[in-house]
C-alpha cells in the first residue's frame, strides 16, 4: 500500500451550527468577521484549545526524549488524536459523566483537567503520581475525582465495566442507596481504537447497551493501524458499516481532523444520549504520525510516500490554519504559543525527575483488603421446643438451599446487591404469575425475581465476560453485585475481565478504584456422567491472581458465613459452590442467624486428631471426614481433618498447629496436582515445620487427566474415601 490508509468520510448523522456550543454553551466574542462554524465560541477559548493541543503533543515529544535517555520506560503517543478528543471533551462533564477511556487519549483527560505534571510524574514511574503512584504505565489514565476509572492496558476490555456502568447509573438514579450517587442525565463514555473493536467484549457490550437502551458514547477512534496491522486486514467493512445492525445505536462519522466538526458531532450525539434515547457510536478518523509506540517503528511497515501524506493531515497544523485564517490568532502568536508550551513542558520535564519513586517495600499494599470479621465459633443450634432430637434434624438445610436463602436475607437487607446471570431469573415478567419458576440450572436463585423484581435479578446473555464485566462497571459505582457463572467449565470467556479488569483495580490506582463483586461459579465432579465440560475443578489457577479472594466451603453453614462475608469485601471474590454438595444431606446444617459470618483465611478443624493431618477443602474435604473414621475404627489412626475453606487467603497458621501437633501431613484436593493448592501448601509446611515433620508430605489429587464421561472410571479419577485410606495408610506406616 503506497497511499495513506487515512480515511475521511461524512458524517451519517450531521450537527447544526446551532450545536457547536455543546450543553453549556460558552460567551460569544466578536465573531461576525469568522466562517458559521467559529460564531458563538469565544476567540480566546479558541486559543485555549490550540494551546491544550500544542500541551498534549508536547508532552508526547517530552517523553520520547525521556523514553531515549532511559529515564521513561515506555512511551505511547497521542499524536493524531488531538482535535476530535478537545472537541468531544467540550460537551463531556468531568467529575459527572463516567470515562473508560484507552491509551492515545491523552488530549481528552487534559481537557477534562488533567495536569502536564500529573501526566510525566506517571511516566516517571514516581511515587507522586495521582493516577496509581507509580504503578501503572503512561498513558494508563485514571482520576478518582474526575471520574476516569482506571484503565488496564487490555484493548477493547473496557467497553463491558463501561457498560456495567451505565446500567448501574439507571439502576442508582432511581433509589437512594449509601455510598452510591448518579445524576439523571449522565454519560459513559468509553473510547477504544478502530483494531480493538474486532475484540469480542466490544460486540458483547454493544448488545447490552443497544437491548437496555444505556447512555453510552463509543467513541471509535481510527488511524487506520492496529501497531502494523491495516484496517483493511482487520474486518470486511469499517466499523461504523458492521454496527448498522445494531437497533437502537446511533451511528456517526466524522474527520477527526477536524476539530470544529468533532466538536459540533458530539455536541449533537451527546445531547441525544443525555436526552435518553439510548447509546450511540462515533467512528473519527485520525492520524498517527508517530509510531504506535516506543516499542515500534511504522517506518518498517509504512511507505515513505504514505507517512509524508499522513504528515500534511496533522490536527494541529489544520486548527492552527483554521485559527489564523479566521483572524483568531496571527501565524507569529501561534508559533509563540508551541514554544512556550515546549518551554513549559521541558520546565515540567526536568522537575518530575526530582519526584519521589515509589519504595519496594510499598509494591504489596493495595492487592486486596480484607474485612475484619471477629471468628464466630461453632454455628449455633437451633433450639428444639420439645427437646427431641428429631426436631433439629428437621430444620437442617441444604447447601444450595442455604445459598438460596442466604441470598434472599442479604438482597433483603442491602438494596445495592444485584444477582444475574445465565438462567437466574424466575421465567418471563408477563408468565411469572403461571409457572414456577427456573432460578438457576441448581435452583440456587429460585424465588429471587418474584421477591425482588426483575431490576435486581436477572438473565443476561449467555457470554460469561459479559456476567462478570457488567458486574465490574456496577461494582465500581459501588454497587453489590452478584454476577454467577453457570459451570466453572465455562469460565474462561470471562478470565481477562477477572484476572486483568477486576483482582488489579485496587492495585492498579493505588487504593483509588476497589471493585466489590461476588462471583458465584459452580465447580468440581461427582456428578455421574458430567464428563470433561461439567466436572472440571480447577481453582488453582484463580489462586494465581493477587487481588482476587477464592472460597469454597465444603457444607452448609460455611457457606452461609462466608457468602455474607462475601458481599462485605470491597474486592472481587470467587465464590466455589460445589455442584455435588448443593443437595447432599451429609453437608446440610441447621440455618445460621444473619449476624453468622466466617472470616476470610479462617481454616475449620473439622475433626481433632493426633497422629496425622489431612489438608482439604470442597467435596474432598467430607470425604476425608468418612476415610478418618475409618481410619481410627480399623486401624487405630488418629487423623484429623482441617478444612481450609478459604483458598486464598489461606489459613497456614492453622495447618502449621495441627502439624506440629500430629507430624505427618495429607493434602487432599479435587484439582489435578500440577502446580496446585496443595503444591503450594506442601512448599509452605516444608519451609515452616519441615523439623516437626516424621514422614515426607503426601498429596491426593485428581488423576492428571481431563474428566471422563464414564462414571465409574471418573470415581476412580477423583479422590474418594479409599484412596484417601491408602494415602493415608501410606503417610502412617
Amino acid at each position: 500500500m503506497t497511499k495513506s490508509t487515512r480515511r475521511t468520510p461524512p458524517p451519517l448523522a450531521e450537527s447544526s451550527p446551532s450545536d457547536i456550543n455543546g450543553d453549556g454553551g460558552t460567551t460569544p466574542g466578536p465573531s461576525d468577521s469568522l466562517p458559521l462554524q467559529y460564531r458563538g465560541i469565544d476567540h480566546s477559548e479558541l486559543v485555549d484549545e490550540f494551546r491544550l493541543a500544542c500541551t498534549s503533543r508536547a508532552l508526547d515529544d517530552r517523553e520520547i526524549t525521556l523514553q531515549r535517555q532511559s529515564r521513561v520506560f515506555f512511551e505511547i503517543a497521542g499524536a493524531g488524536h488531538e482535535a476530535l478528543l478537545l472537541g468531544t471533551a467540550r460537551s463531556l462533564r468531568p467529575g459527572y459523566d463516567w470515562f473508560f477511556p484507552y491509551y492515545r487519549d491523552q488530549a481528552l483527560v487534559l481537557g477534562l483537567g488533567v495536569t502536564p505534571r500529573d501526566i510525566l510524574l506517571q511516566a516517571v514511574g514516581s511515587s507522586e503520581d495521582t493516577n496509581s503512584g507509580g504503578r501503572q504505565m503512561p498513558a494508563h489514565w485514571g482520576n478518582r475525582d474526575l471520574h476516569i476509572v482506571s484503565q488496564t492496558s487490555c484493548t477493547g476490555s473496557q467497553c463491558l465495566p463501561a457498560v456495567g456502568c451505565a446500567e448501574a447509573s439507571r439502576y442508582i438514579v432511581r433509589r437512594d442507596l449509601p455510598g452510591c450517587s448518579a445524576r439523571g442525565d449522565e454519560l459513559t463514555y468509553v473510547s477504544l481504537g478502530e483494531g480493538a473493536t474486532s475484540e469480542g467484549e466490544f460486540w458483547e457490550s454493544l448488545n447490552t447497551a443497544c437491548r437496555l437502551h444505556l447512555p453510552v458514547v463509543y467513541l471509535i477512534e481510527d488511524n487506520g493501524w492496529a501497531i502494523s496491522v491495516r484496517a483493511s486486514d482487520q474486518a470486511p467493512a469499517p466499523i461504523s458499516e458492521l454496527v448498522q445492525g445494531f437497533r437502537g445505536l446511533a451511528i456517526y462519522k466524522v474527520d477527526g481532523t477536524d476539530y470544529f466538526a468533532c466538536r459540533s458531532l458530539a455536541a449533537t450525539a451527546t445531547a441525544r444520549v443525555r436526552a435518553g434515547e439510548g447509546p450511540c457510536l462515533i467512528h473519527a478518523a485520525v492520524t498517527r504520525p508517530y509510531s504506535h509506540s516506543s516499542q515500534d517503528s511504522q517506518s518498517k511497515y509504512r511507505s515513505a510516500e504514505d507517512l509524508a501524506d499522513e504528515a500534511t493531515h496533522d490536527p494541529i497544523l489544520r486548527l492552527e490554519r483554521e485559527l489564523t485564517e479566521g483572524g483568531v490568532l496571527t501565524s507569529t502568536e501561534a508559533a509563540e504559543i508551541r514554544e512556550s508550551v515546549r518551554a513549559q513542558i521541558a520546565v515540567i520535564g526536568r522537575e518530575v525527575l526530582e519526584a519521589g519513586r515509589p519504595d519496594p517495600a510499598t509494591v504489596t499494599r493495595h492487592v486486596v483488603s480484607l474485612p475484619a470479621i471477629p471468628d464466630p465459633g461453632t454455628p449455633p443450634v437451633p433450639d428444639s421446643p420439645t427437646g427431641d432430637g428429631d426436631d433439629v434434624a428437621s430444620k437442617l438445610v441444604g447447601m444450595g438451599e442455604t445459598i438460596r436463602l442466604v441470598l434472599f436475607e442479604q438482597m433483603k437487607a442491602d438494596e445495592r446487591i444485584r444477582v444475574f446471570g445465565e438462567d437466574v431469573a424466575d421465567a418471563g415478567e408477563d408468565i411469572l404469575a403461571l409457572v414456577e419458576g427456573k432460578g438457576g440450572v441448581f435452583g440456587t436463585t429460585h424465588g429471587l425475581q418474584r421477591e425482588f423484581g426483575i431490576a435486581r435479578c436477572f438473565n443476561t446473555p449467555l457470554a460469561e465476560a459479559n456476567i462478570v464485566g457488567r458486574g465490574i462497571g456496577q461494582a465500581i459505582r459501588g454497587l453489590r453485585p452478584c454476577a454467577e457463572i453457570q459451570f466453572f467449565d465455562y469460565i474462561w470467556p470471562a478470565m481477562m475481565q477477572i484476572r486483568s479488569e477486576a483482582a488489579t483495580a485496587r492495585w492498579r490506582s493505588e487504593g483509588r478504584f476497589t471493585v466489590p463483586l461476588v462471583i458465584r461459579v459452580a465447580i468440581g465432579g461427582y456428578l455421574m456422567g458430567g464428563g470433561i465440560w461439567h466436572s472440571q475443578s480447577g481453582e488453582a489457577i484463580f489462586t494465581h491472581i493477587p487481588g482476587l479472594i477464592v472460597i469454597m466451603p465444603s457444607r452448609a453453614s460455611d457457606a452461609a458465613g462466608l457468602l455474607r462475608t462475601a458481599f462485605r469485601c470491597e474486592d472481587p471474590v470467587m465464590f466455589l459452590e460445589h455442584k455435588h454438595l448443593l443437595r447432599q444431606k451429609y453437608a446440610m446444617d441447621p440455618p445460621t442467624p444473619a449476624d453468622y459470618l466466617i472470616p476470610l483465611g479462617k481454616a475449620d478443624t473439622k475433626r481433632a486428631g493426633t497422629d496425622l493431618t489431612i489438608v482439604t477443602y470442597g467435596r474432598p474435604a467430607l470425604l476425608s471426614l468418612s476415610a478418618a473414621g475409618v481410619l481410627e475404627q480399623e486401624h487405630g489412626v488418629s487423623a484429623e481433618v482441617v478444612d481450609l475453606r478459604s483458598i486464598r487467603p489461606l489459613d497456614i497458621d492453622a495447618v502449621l498447629a495441627s502439624v506440629r501437633k500430629t507430624h505427618r501431613v495429607l493434602i487432599v484436593e479435587e484439582q489435578r496436582p500440577f502446580c496446585g493448592v496443595g503444591a503450594q501448601l506442601a512448599y509452605m509446611i516444608q519451609r515452616e515445620a519441615f523439623d516437626e515433620l516424621d514422614a515426607p508430605i503426601s498429596r491426593l489429587s485428581t488423576v492428571d487427566a481431563p474428566a471422563i464421561y464414564s462414571p465409574p472410571v471418573e470415581a476412580e479419577q477423583l479422590p474418594n474415601p479409599q484412596r484417601i485410606l491408602r494415602a493415608a495408610l501410606e503417610v502412617v506406616a
